[in-house]
C-alpha cells in the first residue's frame, strides 16, 4: 500500500509537491520581486526568514522553534514581511501534522489581508486555508479556497505566487476528475514560469505537470516533463529539489509497469532526503520502498521498511503513515504464513482509516485486506472484510443516489415555478386585453361585437394552452415518478422498487405445477461483478460504467420480461423471477455466468471481458413450517454469493433447501453459512462459469 492511499492518488501527489518545493522555491523567489522597499528591520527580518525558507522546505520541524521565536517581532513587521511569516508558519505547522493550527494561521492571514486591502496577502491565506483543508479531508472547501487564490493572486504583481496558485487551482480541478481545466491551468502555470524565466518556478510547474499527465495516464508526456526539470535541477544543485523530482519519477516508473526503475528513483530520493534530513518525505520514501518491495514478495525488506516509516512518522506525528506501514507490514506476515501476526499489523493500520471518516478510502483498504486474506487462505476473515466493503459499499451508493434524486426533485421545481411564471404572464395579458376591450367599447360601440368575438377567441387559445400546459405537467410527473423507480446508468428498477414490491407481493406457498406437472417457484439470483475495482482503477469509471451497462442489457436478454431485474448496489444486481420450474434454477445460474463471460466491450482499444459470482435460491425458502421473509431470503442469497466470491469466483452458490432443521436454527445458519452447509442442514448447488468444467455439483 503506498503513501497517502490505498493506491497514488492525486492526494497523495499534491502533498509532496506543495510542501516541499511550493512553499519555499516560488515563495523566496518572491520576496524578490516588485515588494515596496522594506525597512532597516524588516530587512534584517526577511534574511533570517528566507534562511529559515531554506531549512523548512524539507525540515519543517527544525525551522518551527526558530519561527516561534520570531513570531512576536514579525508580527509587528511590515505588511509583506508579516504576510510571508504567518504563511512560512503555517506551512511549517501543517507540515508537522498541527492541521487544525495551521487553518487558524491561514484564517489569521486572510482576515489581515482584507483589512489592508491587500490581494497578495488575502491569496496567500486562501492558498494556506486550501492546503490546511486539504489534509483535514474537507475537499470541496480547498477547491474552493484554491480557485479563489488564484483569482486573488493574479490581481497581485507577484508571479511566483500566481504560479502556485495556478497549480494549486490545477490540482483541484484533477482531484474532481475534470481534467480539461486541470491541463489549462497547469500549462498556464508553465508558461507564466518559461516567460520569467525562474529556473525555480519552472521545475515546480513542470513536477506538477508530471503528475498532473501521470493521473490522466498520458505517461510518456509525463517523463518529457520530467526529464526537462531534472535538467534544470541539476543546475541548482539543490538535493531537495532533485529528490522531489525523483518520488515523480517513481510514480511515473509505477504507473507504467518499471518497477527496477522506480525502485531505483525512490532509493536514490531516499538518500537526497536523508542529507538534508527532509523528515516528511523520508516518511513517504519508506512506505512506498515498503510498498514496492511487498509486490516483488521480499517480505523482509517490507517489514524493515515498514518499521522505519513507523518510526519516522512518529517523529512527525504522520498517523495516517503509520496505518500505511502498518498495513504493509501486515501484509507482509501474511505472505510469510504468520496470520495472526499480519492481522494484528492490518488491524491496527485499518483502524485509523475507520476514524479518520474517510469512507473513500476506507472501502479500498477493506478490499484489499479481504483479497489479502482470502490469498492467505482465511476465507471466513475475507468474506467478513468483504461483507463490512459491501456495507460500506452501499451506504455510499445510497448517498450518491440520494444526491441524483435530490438533484432531479430540484431541476422539476425550476421548471414547475417556470411554467407557472408563463401562466401568470398569460393570465396578466388577458386581464390586459379585457380593460382595452371595454375601453373600446365606450368609444366605438358598432366595434363591440368584433372585440367581443376576438376575446373569445383568445380566451379559448389560452384555455387550450392551459390545458396542453397541464397535460405536460402530468407527463413530468409520470416521468419523475419513473425515474424515481429507476437505477439513471442502467434504466434497471432500483432497490427502493425492489422493496416496495415485495412488501406488496403476495407471497404463495404452493404455486402450483406446470403443464409437465413439475413444481413452479419463484426465485432470486444475486450477482457481484468480479474484480470490478480494477475495471475502474486501469480503464477509468467511463469503462466501468460501460461494463454496468454491458450487465444490465444480458440480464433484459438472457431474463424474461415478467421478470424483475434491480440495480442492488454498486456493482450487485438482483432478479426476482416469480414463477419457473423448480429444475430451472440451475439453468438460469448457468446461463447468467456464461451468457456475461462471453460479452466483450471495446473501449479506447482494450478489450474487456468480466465474469460474475452469483448466489441464488428458490423463492420462497421454508426452513421450517413458515416460509422466511423476503428480506432474510435475500440475505441468505447474499451469504452464498460470498461463498462463491470466496471460493474462487466466476461462479454461482445456491441454496436449494433445508434439513435436520430441528437440530439448528436460522440464526445459526445465517451467522455461517458455510458451517451449516458442511454440518449438512443447508443442501447447496454449485454451477461453475465458462472457464471452469461444465454443470452443476450438488453440494450436501
Amino acid at each position: 500500500m503506498l503513501a497517502g492511499s490505498t493506491k497514488r492518488s492525486p492526494r497523495a501527489v499534491r502533498r509532496l509537491l506543495l510542501a516541499p518545493l511550493c512553499l519555499a522555491g516560488a515563495l523566496a523567489w518572491a520576496q524578490t520581486t516588485t515588494a515596496p522597499a522594506p525597512s532597516r528591520l524588516d530587512s534584517r527580518l526577511d534574511s533570517r526568514l528566507e534562511h529559515l525558507r531554506e531549512v523548512g522546505r524539507f525540515a519543517p520541524a527544525k525551522a518551527l522553534p526558530e519561527l516561534r521565536e520570531l513570531e512576536a517581532q514579525a508580527r509587528a513587521a511590515g505588511l509583506r514581511t508579516k504576510t510571508d511569516f504567518l504563511f512560512q508558519f503555517g506551512l511549517a505547522k501543517l507540515s508537522i501534522g498541527l492541521k487544525q493550527e495551521a487553518y487558524a494561521l491561514g484564517e489569521e492571514l486572510y482576515a489581515y489581508g482584507r483589512a489592508q486591502k491587500d490581494n497578495r496577502a488575502m491569496a496567500k491565506g486562501l492558498l494556506a486555508k486550501s492546503y490546511s483543508t486539504y489534509d483535514l479531508n474537507r475537499l470541496a472547501d480547498s477547491h474552493r479556497y484554491a480557485w479563489e487564490a488564484e483569482r486573488l493572486a493574479d490581481l497581485s504583481t507577484d508571479v511566483p505566487l500566481q504560479v502556485t496558485s495556478a497549480i494549486a487551482s490545477a490540482q483541484s480541478h484533477g482531484e474532481e476528475g475534470n481534467f480539461p481545466p486541470a491541463l489549462a491551468k497547469m500549462q498556464e502555470a508553465v508558461a507564466i514560469a518559461r516567460r520569467h524565466n525562474d529556473p525555480v518556478t519552472l521545475v515546480i510547474a513542470l513536477d506538477s505537470l508530471a503528475n498532473l499527465y501521470s493521473q490522466m495516464k498520458e505517461y510518456d508526456r509525463g517523463f518529457e516533463a520530467l526529464d526537462e526539470a531534472f535538467k534544470l535541477a541539476e543546475k541548482s544543485a539543490s538535493p531537495g529539489r532533485q529528490a522531489t523530482l525523483k518520488s515523480t519519477e517513481f510514480i511515473l516508473a509505477s504507473s507504467t509497469n518499471q518497477p527496477q526503475r522506480g525502485l531505483r528513483a525512490l532509493l536514490a530520493a531516499l538518500a537526497l532526503q536523508r542529507q538534508i534530513d527532509a523528515d516528511s518525505d523520508i516518511v513517504y520514501s519508506l512506505v512506498n520502498l515498503s510498498d514496492s518491495y511487498l509486490k516483488e514478495h521480499n517480505y523482509s525488506r517490507t517489514i524493515d521498511y515498514g518499521n522505519q516509516a513507523i518510526e519516522a512518522a512518529r517523529r512527525i506525528n504522520d498517523e495516517s503513515s503509520v496505518a500505511t506501514a502498518r498495513i504493509n507490514i501486515g501484509q507482509a506476515y501474511m505472505g510469510m504464513g504468520r496470520l495472526a501476526e499480519g492481522k494484528r499489523n492490518f488491524e491496527a493500520g485499518l483502524k485509523h482509516y475507520e476514524e479518520s471518516e474517510n469512507k473513500p478510502e476506507l472501502q479500498g483498504v477493506l478490499i484489499e485486506y479481504g483479497a489479502v486474506l482470502e490469498r492467505a487462505g482465511d476465507l471466513q476473515g475475507a468474506v467478513k472484510a468483504y461483507h463490512r466493503e459491501r456495507a460500506l459499499s452501499n451506504e455510499l451508493f445510497e448517498k450518491q443516489r440520494q444526491k441524483a434524486i435530490w438533484e432531479l426533485q430540484e431541476k422539476y421545481e425550476t421548471d414547475k415555478k417556470q411554467r407557472q411564471i408563463e401562466l401568470l404572464s398569460r393570465e396578466n395579458l388577458v386581464k390586459s386585453t379585457e380593460i382595452d376591450n371595454r375601453r373600446l367599447q365606450q368609444r366605438v360601440w358598432w366595434l363591440l361585437a368584433l372585440v367581443f368575438a376576438l376575446s373569445s377567441i383568445v380566451v379559448t387559445l389560452l384555455y387550450r394552452k392551459v390545458r396542453q400546459a397541464n397535460a405536460q405537467l402530468e407527463v413530468k410527473n409520470l416521468e419523475l415518478k419513473q425515474q424515481s423507480s429507476r437505477d439513471p446508468l442502467t434504466a434497471l428498477y432500483n432497490r427502493r422498487h425492489f422493496q416496495e414490491f415485495m412488501r406488496t407481493h403476495m407471497q404463495v406457498e404452493k404455486r402450483g405445477s406446470g403443464t409437465s406437472g413439475e413444481e413452479i417457484v419463484g426465485a432470486l439470483f444475486l450477482l457481484d461483478i468480479d474484480h470490478f475495482k480494477k475495471v475502474n482503477d486501469t480503464y477509468g469509471h467511463a469503462a466501468g460504467d460501460l461494463v454496468l451497462k454491458m450487465i444490465a442489457e444480458n440480464l433484459r436478454e438472457i431474463l424474461r420480461e415478467t421478470d424483475m431485474i434491480v440495480r442492488w448496489g454498486g456493482e450487485e444486481f438482483l432478479a426476482f423471477l416469480p414463477a419457473i420450474p423448480r429444475s430451472g434454477v440451475e439453468e438460469i445460474a448457468r446461463r447468467l455466468l456464461v451468457g456475461i463471460t462471453a460479452q466483450t466491450i471495446h473501449y479506447q482499444g482494450h478489450a474487456i471481458t468480466v465474469n460474475v459470482s452469483i448466489g441464488f435460491a428458490p423463492f420462497p425458502l421454508s426452513p421450517g413450517e413458515h416460509p422466511l421473509p423476503w428480506e432474510r431470503a435475500v440475505n441468505l442469497v447474499d451469504m452464498a454469493l460470498y461463498l462463491a466470491k470466496a471460493h474462487g469466483r466466476n461462479r454461482a452458490y445456491g441454496v436449494r433447501g433445508f434439513a435436520n432443521f430441528a437440530q439448528t436454527s436460522m440464526e445459526d445458519i445465517e451467522q455461517d453459512l458455510e458451517r451449516a452447509w458442511r454440518s449438512g442442514f443447508v443442501d447447496l448447488s454449485i454451477v461453475l462459469g465458462s472457464n471452469h468444467e461444465a454443470g452443476a455439483e450438488a453440494a450436501h
